[in-house]
């Protein structure tokens, strides 16, 4: 007499049912809602991210191939829906969690926050907007490093006013990184014989540069890692996320519809990497270029607008100098705006040990001896 089939032995089945763009199993990411066996008939819940998810047939052929090769399995019966907000949000950090895992070891502590600071074209202010953010959470208090991952168009030297060559430790044969501003800095530019070298390179050398940045640079114990990607999506991009999958991503566009079109790609990218973007920066705003755009994109990406920057011929005068503006003795608009995105950024991204127990609980006896006083 053949033996019932039971519920846990059709989900143990499914867990041979992958997802292949997400990189795991439908079980583990939440994708099964509902299992109902009724003698020799299955009937399967399954949630896509999206109705028109393009593997869609693969995933529902895999599923209906497994457990109708169950032993005393007539008939498979799979009802499939589109995830709610709250079911593509579970299964992301599943995802997300899981690319932790695999992911490749690094010489950026688990506890130091990375933030990606990306751009989907060139002449945004990206790597102004990277500069001033990490002078300004120096300022703040914190441990700050920034990394040049615009391998081709590296700029964060002059912009920050890092002088110098990098250098391994004797010792430790670890890259040490040069510092400006209090900011821990590596670039290819402090590599190359001068700023006017062209570097040719391609695929799987850019990435060996990216993987030798992280892999064996000295940054120390840093509060924030921000890294000025290059613009666009390509092998940097890919190499990055693969490393460093705790990374969340800022996105600068200009108020241009244009630049907005263009941007929803590189966010598109981070989101099919499982980075989360955290929100968008609105840069050059004003009579020049208008403003808005940088609402209208946050509001299609879902995320809060960080900051609206103004055009504001300070920020040119500072990034030649090597004086990131958001020092300032005197603050102009661009200085103020960009003072205030990094509080915002703060708060959106707090250092990771304001978010541990021991740091809460040692705020709350802070605050009690406080009020004792």
């Amino acid at each position: 007499m053949m033996s019932m089939v039971t519920r846990e032995q059709v989900l143990k089945t499914l867990e041979g049912v992958q997802d292949p763009e997400l990189g795991g199993n439908v079980v583990e990411l939440g994708m099964i809602t509902d299992v109902v066996v009724s003698g020799s008939a299955v009937e399967i819940g399954l949630a896509l991210t999206i109705a028109e998810c393009p593997l869609r047939s693969q995933i529902e052929g895999d599923t209906n191939r497994r457990v109708g090769s169950i032993p005393g399995v007539d008939s498979v019966n799979i009802r499939t829906t589109a995830m709610t907000k709250r079911q593509r949000a579970g299964l992301m950090s599943v995802a997300r969690q899981r690319a932790r895992d695999n992911a490749e070891q690094t010489l950026v502590a688990a506890t130091t926050r990375v933030v990606a600071i990306a751009s989907g074209k060139g002449g945004v202010g990206k790597s102004s907007t990277a500069v001033n953010l990490a002078a300004g959470l120096v300022e703040a208090g914190y441990q700050v490093g920034l990394l040049d991952a615009d391998i081709w168009g590296f700029s964060i030297p002059r912009m920050l006013g890092v002088t110098g060559r990098l250098e391994a430790h004797p010792e430790t044969k670890l890259i040490q990184p040069l510092e400006a501003h209090g900011v821990k800095a590596v670039s290819t530019g402090l590599i190359v014989e001068d700023e006017e070298t062209a570097l040719m390179w391609r695929g799987l050398m850019l990435s060996k540069a990216v993987e030798q940045f992280l892999k064996q640079v000295e940054w120390g114990n840093l509060d924030y890692l921000l890294i000025d990607m290059p613009p666009g999506t390509g092998d940097v991009q890919m190499a990055l996320t693969r490393m460093l999958p705790q990374a969340e991503m800022v996105v600068v566009t200009t108020p241009q519809g244009a630049a907005q079109r263009v941007a929803i790609r590189v966010a598109d990218m981070a989101r099919r990497s499982h980075m989360p973007v955290v929100g968008v920066v609105e840069n050059m705003s004003g009579d020049v270029f208008g403003k808005g755009g940088g609402q209208e994109l946050a509001d299609e990406l879902n995320v809060p607008l960080l900051g609206s920057i103004p055009l504001d011929p300070a920020v040119v005068a500072a990034g030649d100098s090597g004086n990131p503006v958001v020092l300032a003795v005197e603050p102009g608009p661009a200085a103020i705006a960009l003072t205030a995105l990094v509080a915002r950024l703060i708060e959106v991204v707090p250092p990771a040990e304001l978010e541990t127990c021991t740091g809460r609980i040692a705020k709350l006896l802070a605050d009690l001896e406080d009020g004792a006083a």
